[in-house]
C-alpha cells in the first residue's frame, strides 16, 4: 500500500466527516452566506483543525469567493491548499548528527505508544541501513521493559535496560555510553509516560535529558512527543506543557488509523510551530511512517 493510500485509510473517519459537512454547505447554496461561513468554521472546528487553523481555512474561502466567485471556488480544495501550506513549515527528516550517535528521546503521558513508535523508528533507520539502539528508560512499568526487550527481539536491535525500579537517568546514561562504545547510528530512549501537570514527573524528565547531555554534549539531539490523536485537542494541552519543560524538535501522532479528530495534527502544528515528523497508521512496523504535508492535506480534504 502506498503512502497515500495508508494515509487515505488512515483518516477514512476524520475525511467522511469533514467532506460530508463541507459539501452539504457547498450544495445548498451556491453563494456565501453568514450562515454559511458559520457552519464551515463549525466542521473545521469539529475536527479538531484548531481555531487558528479554522481562521485561516474560513478567511483563505471568504477571499476566494471575494475574487473568483462562486462558480470556481471549492472550500475542499482551498481548505486543502491551506492545511497542506501550513503544515509544509518545519524540519520533518529524523536529524542526524555528523558524527557519533544520534539519541532520540521518546516523551508523552500514558498510553501514547512510546515504546511500540521507539522500536518502529529503531526497525525504520535499520531498513535505511543504519545501526540503532534502544534504551528502555520506562523503569517504573514492569511491562514496558519487557515490551522493549521483545521489539528488540523481534528487529535484532540491542536494549539497554536495568532493573524495575531502576533510575530511569542512570539508564539513560548506560544507553549513551554503549551507543558511544558500539558506535551505533542512532539511540532510541524510551522514557516512562507521565501525566503533563505532575511537577515531579517533568523534573525527573529533565534530569533524564541533563545527564545524557553531559554523557554526549548535544543529547538528546531529538524530542520527540507522542501523541494518540483519539485523544484530540488534549494532545495540543499535553504538547505546550512538554514543550515547556523539555524542548521537542517534533511530534509523532500513532493511533491516526481509529479517529474522527484527525485534525488536531494541524491543530498542534499552527499553535507551536513543530513539525509533525511521523504518524502511525497501524499496528505492524512499517505503519510509522514519515509526515508528508501534501499527502496528508490530500487524504483529509481531497476526493481521491
Amino acid at each position: 500500500m502506498g503512502l497515500f493510500q495508508k494515509f487515505k485509510a488512515g483518516l477514512q473517519k476524520t475525511h467522511a466527516l469533514l467532506t460530508h459537512e463541507i459539501r452539504r454547505i457547498m450544495t445548498r447554496s451556491p453563494k456565501l452566506t453568514p450562515e454559511a461561513l458559520e457552519e464551515l468554521e463549525m466542521a473545521l472546528v469539529r475536527a479538531d483543525l484548531g481555531m487558528a487553523m479554522t481562521n485561516q481555512v474560513v478567511a483563505a474561502v471568504k477571499k476566494a469567493y471575494e475574487t473568483q466567485g462562486s462558480g470556481g471556488v471549492s472550500m475542499l480544495e482551498v481548505a486543502q491548499r491551506e492545511v497542506s501550506a501550513s503544515l509544509s513549515e518545519g524540519q520533518r527528516a529524523l536529524i542526524k548528527v555528523s558524527s557519533g550517535p544520534t539519541v532520540v528521546s521518546m516523551v508523552g503521558v500514558n498510553g501514547t505508544g512510546k515504546t511500540t513508535t521507539a522500536a518502529k523508528l529503531a526497525w525504520m533507520v535499520r531498513e535505511r541501513g543504519q545501526t540503532a539502539m534502544l534504551a528502555a528508560c520506562d523503569t517504573f512499568r514492569a511491562a514496558a521493559v519487557e515490551q522493549l526487550k521483545l521489539w528488540g527481539t523481534r528487529l535484532d536491535v540491542p536494549v539497554i535496560a536495568g532493573a524495575y525500579g531502576a533510575d530511569p537517568a542512570a539508564v539513560a546514561h548506560d544507553g549513551v555510553s554503549a551507543a558511544l562504545s558500539r558506535q551505533v547510528d542512532y539511540l532510541f530512549i524510551d522514557t516512562a509516560g507521565r501525566l503533563h501537570t505532575k511537577h515531579n514527573l517533568m523534573q525527573e524528565l529533565q534530569k533524564v535529558h541533563r545527564v545524557m547531555g553531559r554523557k554526549l554534549p548535544g543529547a538528546p539531539h531529538e524530542t520527540l512527543l507522542v501523541v494518540d490523536a483519539t485523544t484530540g485537542m488534549n494532545a495540543l494541552i499535553q504538547a505546550r506543557e512538554f514543550h515547556k519543560a523539555v524542548t521537542l524538535t517534533g511530534l509523532v501522532v500513532t493511533k491516526l488509523d481509529g479517529t474522527s479528530k484527525g485534525g488536531m495534527v494541524v491543530a498542534i502544528q499552527r499553535e507551536l510551530g513543530l513539525p509533525i515528523k511521523f504518524v502511525g497508521l497501524g499496528e505492524q512496523p512499517d505503519d510509522l511512517q514519515p509526515f508528508d504535508a501534501a499527502q496528508f492535506s490530500g487524504a483529509l480534504f481531497g476526493d481521491s
